[in-house]
């Protein structure tokens, strides 16, 4: 009886939000300005709850940050203490307040690293200072300087660090000093990826310590022979040139070796995997002390898994997996591994496709088989948590709906299968290592996020974050929710879209319409999740129909509907693009002379591809930093979905945007960067000189000191997104 008034006072919450979102505009003030409704954006997020969570004591409490104070709480009696209180507290070293931008653990939750003075060099790494804190001492003492990465050992008495291509250790009793590596060199770093690397398979510490912690596993990167990338923002009168490391299509590659190195001999061994002009993504300390190395080869459809010998070197093939089309060993941004060994066995577990979707199986050391551990159309997106002694295991898929994400247990056996949240929605679960319980970040589309500590049992402990900000700022002004759609294509495929309707909508009238997508493999724009995008929000304000979608070649469906875009890129994202165009037009209520495409990065490809491969159906193209020909871009990411050259030329050719140039029929406003080291200014100029020599014109925005952003600080994003409204309003409005 509890259980069903449980349930019936969320429908009742979920049924008055979904009222209040839709009370009459009216009666609610609509934003001032562009300016206002971009910076409503932080207000319609809320707080996301608990910051910087980390769980102390194998489960059985987690610390996060309340204004710069790291406090911990206990979840079973609720008691919360406070662990470190930089306030009054001055740098050991320096004559400064004392600032922090992240921190970390040890293992026995008896020291915290500090991570100050963050200089960014790439998207996620950067130079810092280093400083450690005694817990029970309540001392904070300078450890490093100018160090890229820093980790405190399992066992809490050994930090290392790299610095300047090479690794560092220090013992917290002697306070020592002591170099592990000494061989690098100009382009020749250990425990230090270069930007290829990092910015696409997503880490940026290129070392890991072993569970004994006598041990370190590292990359070593060498970089002498990729060609550089020189670039500008062309300040002062002689401007500075900055040169980038950065392999193009068919370009030689870094060439990584892997190594291992006793922290207290000193000892190092090389592991003997076979590069072969491959990759190697991943490595991982198994349970018996050996290193799990996973190889790609260069095409990306081939993986292997080999177990080293850390005395000898020697290599073992354990498994390996073929694709028809590419393989990943993450998902950017939100999933960093898909390999788990856990400690205390010897199995480990593996997210394949193999069966059409992402399923996880279990294997032992010999490579054997042990089983698929889930099954069904859907995919499983993450393991959260692996509990051995209970044979559980614990995961979030999308078996509800690709728009969902929900928190499941199944056994490792396959069995007694249970789905953990119940509210429809997008869940982000924060796990803990004891399978006791866990924190959940949740929202759909009208309900703005909330979070929340769940037992692993059904019971919630604590609210965490109610986000009373967001909703008396919806008590304030007019929202515009998201509506989820679905529609059959004409080539007879399930597209999921949402709309988001104007001001004073009337179903009579005919509005302009602003598709904003992104498009890129493996990604997913649509969610029932909550609307956080001021943007939109004014676009709607302003009279236009705002619609995303779900298109083909991207995650949640399935491989087969990710797949079709293999050495494709362009053909069937712009299709579905132009299909979820003429559906709007169908309902009645969108001009179908007042279409308009924005994009950004691969959404700015897609932009630019669109509306050349669809003239006749988009009327503007609003596109941000763009990939205009993957032959521009960089070897890692663009070969994993094009392929290699020269065996490819033409594949690469039909995906190049300036190929479409004579198309060319409605308006197109491109704006980038001369800073961006990720997506090359380059690549707009190409396609400037294509639509030229084709007597098109096009609308050109330089913003000289931005990086893959465009914008660079709180003027310029302004400015940007005032030129895009502008633009939109004098074209299509």
């Amino acid at each position: 009886m509890k259980k069903n008034l449980y349930f019936f006072a969320f429908l009742s919450l979920i049924f008055s939000n979904f009222i209040y979102l839709n009370v009459s505009a009216q009666q609610k003030q609509t934003y001032k300005n562009l300016n206002e409704a971009l910076s409503s954006g932080g207000k319609l997020r809320g707080s996301s709850g608990p910051a910087s969570v980390n769980w102390l004591n194998g489960g059985t409490k987690y610390s996060y940050t309340e204004n710069g104070v790291i406090k911990s709480l206990e979840p079973a009696t609720g008691k919360t203490e406070v662990i470190f209180d930089g306030k009054g507290r001055m740098f050991p070293d320096i004559k400064k307040e004392f600032a922090y931008e992240s921190f970390q653990f040890s293992k026995d939750s008896k020291f915290l690293l500090f991570q100050t003075n963050f200089r960014p060099v790439w998207r996620n790494s950067g130079d810092s200072d280093y400083y450690v804190y005694d817990i029970a001492k309540k001392t904070l003492e300078p450890l490093a300087k100018n160090a890229r990465t820093a980790e405190l050992s399992p066992d809490g008495k050994i930090v290392a660090f790299e610095r300047g291509g090479n690794l560092f250790g220090m013992d917290f009793d002697t306070k020592k000093e002591i170099q592990l590596t000494n061989d690098a060199k100009l382009q020749v770093n250990n425990g230090r990826f270069g930007w290829a690397y990092e910015e696409e398979f997503g880490m940026a510490q290129a070392w890991h310590w072993s569970n004994n912690s006598q041990y370190i596993a590292y990359w070593q990167t060498d970089e002498t022979k990729v060609p550089r990338f020189v670039m500008t923002d062309y300040s002062g009168r002689h401007p500075k040139y900055d040169t980038v490391p950065y392999p193009k299509v068919g370009d030689i590659n870094p060439h990584v070796k892997v190594g291992v190195v006793n922290v207290n001999s000193g000892q190092k061994t090389s592991l003997n995997v076979p590069l072969e002009e491959g990759y190697i993504p991943r490595m991982y300390w198994t349970s018996d002390n050996q290193v799990a190395v996973v190889h790609l080869n260069r095409k990306q459809n081939h993986l292997k898994l080999f177990f080293c010998n850390i005395q000898t070197g020697d290599s073992k093939l354990i498994m390996e997996e073929k694709s028809e089309a590419w393989i990943d060993v993450y998902d950017f941004p939100s999933v960093l591994h898909f390999f788990t060994f856990p400690e205390n066995i010897k199995e480990f577990f593996w997210l394949s496709e193999r069966d059409g979707f992402q399923h996880l199986y279990r294997y032992d050391y010999s490579g054997k088989l042990l089983g698929q551990i889930t099954k069904g159309n859907f995919e499983v997106t993450q393991v959260v948590n692996i509990d051995l002694k209970k044979k559980i295991v614990y995961y979030v898929s999308t078996e509800a709906s690709p728009l969902e994400r929900h928190l499941y247990s199944i056994g490792l056996d396959g069995k007694n299968k249970k789905q953990l949240t119940k509210a429809a929605g997008v869940h982000y679960i924060n796990f803990s290592p004891n399978a006791n319980s866990y924190i959940d970040r949740f929202s759909n589309t009208t309900t703005p996020t909330t979070v929340a500590l769940w037992d692993t049992k059904g019971k919630k402990i604590q609210d965490l974050e109610l986000n009373k900000s967001t909703q008396d700022h919806l008590q304030k002004y007019t929202y515009f929710p998201r509506e989820l759609v679905n529609f059959m294509s004409a080539n007879e495929q399930k597209l999921d879209a949402y709309i988001i309707k104007p001001l004073n909508f009337d179903e009579k009238k005919k509005y302009p319409m602003v598709l904003n997508i992104y498009g890129g493999p493996g990604h997913q724009s649509v969610y029932n999740e909550f609307g956080r995008d001021g943007w939109e929000q004014f676009l709607a304000q302003s009279g236009y129909v705002v619609v995303s979608v779900n298109n083909r070649g991207g995650g949640a469906y399935g491989s087969k509907f990710k797949e079709i875009v293999y050495e494709k890129l362009g053909e069937y994202e712009s299709k579905d693009f132009s299909e979820v165009a003429k559906f709007m037009v169908s309902l009645g209520y969108v001009d179908k002379d007042k279409i308009a495409i924005r994009g950004h990065s691969y959404g700015g490809y897609m932009s630019s591809m669109t509306i050349l491969r669809y003239p006749d159906v988009f009327k503007v193209a609003l596109v941000g930093a763009p990939v205009t020909d993957w032959r521009l871009y960089d070897s890692i990411y663009t070969e994993r979905y094009m392929g290699l050259l020269p065996e490819n030329e033409a594949k690469y050719t039909a995906s190049a945007v300036p190929t479409y140039a004579a198309n060319l029929k409605g308006k197109m406003f491109i704006a980038h960067s001369s800073m961006d080291e990720n997506v090359h200014v380059q690549n707009t100029f190409q396609l400037v000189k294509a639509l030229i020599d084709n007597g098109k014109d096009a609308d050109l925005r330089i913003y000289p000191p931005g990086n893959h952003s465009v914008a660079y600080d709180r003027t310029s994003y302004f400015l940007l997104y005032q030129q895009y409204m502008d633009y939109l309003d004098k074209h299509i409005k």
